[in-house]
């Protein structure tokens, strides 16, 4: 086998280079991608949840307004909470609670009347750590004698 000449080194440096300029951001995109699925589990969860206690027992069964949960925002980590976190009466309602790491706060909103209920599921996360928030939620509606409406996923600054 022959040694590489310098013009042949150096453009093989040049491609290998090139490779991982274009393979790296990707990969990291990627990465925070995968986080941002959390969320939108998290929101889909917790919209399907409500809905369905709605059009179960109607407006009187959807839970009060759970507030941010953690109530700070994890900055480019993952965070373990500790016990008692998700013992708010509307995450047990909810059935919803993380018991490994995860990237995001959640919080449940609600506003009530006379023949109808909205509820809004929320899910914040800083997954770079640089103070500007992702934000995934959706809405749902109930009035009486209909059954529960569910927005699609609004999701702002996906990858921030």
């Amino acid at each position: 086998m022959r040694a590489l000449t310098a013009v042949e080194a150096a453009a093989l440096l040049s491609l290998g280079g090139s490779v991982l300029a274009v393979a790296v951001p990707t990969f990291v995109r990627n990465v925070h991608a995968s986080y941002v699925s959390e969320a939108t589990r998290g929101v889909g969860n917790l919209s399907a949840r409500a809905a369905e206690l709605l059009d179960a027992s109607g407006v009187a069964a959807l839970p009060d307004s759970a507030p941010l949960t953690p109530a700070h925002v994890p900055r480019g980590v993952r965070v373990q909470d500790p016990p008692g976190t998700w013992d708010h009466p509307s995450w047990k309602a909810l059935e919803f609670r993380f018991d490994s790491p995860h990237a995001y706060s959640f919080a449940f909103e609600t506003e009530r009347g006379a023949d109808f209920a909205k509820f809004r599921a929320l899910a914040q996360g800083d997954l770079d750590g640089d103070g500007n928030l992702s934000s995934i939620d959706a809405e749902g509606t109930l009035r009486t004698g209909q059954k529960t409406e569910l927005a699609p996923l609004d999701v702002q600054h996906e990858i921030e």
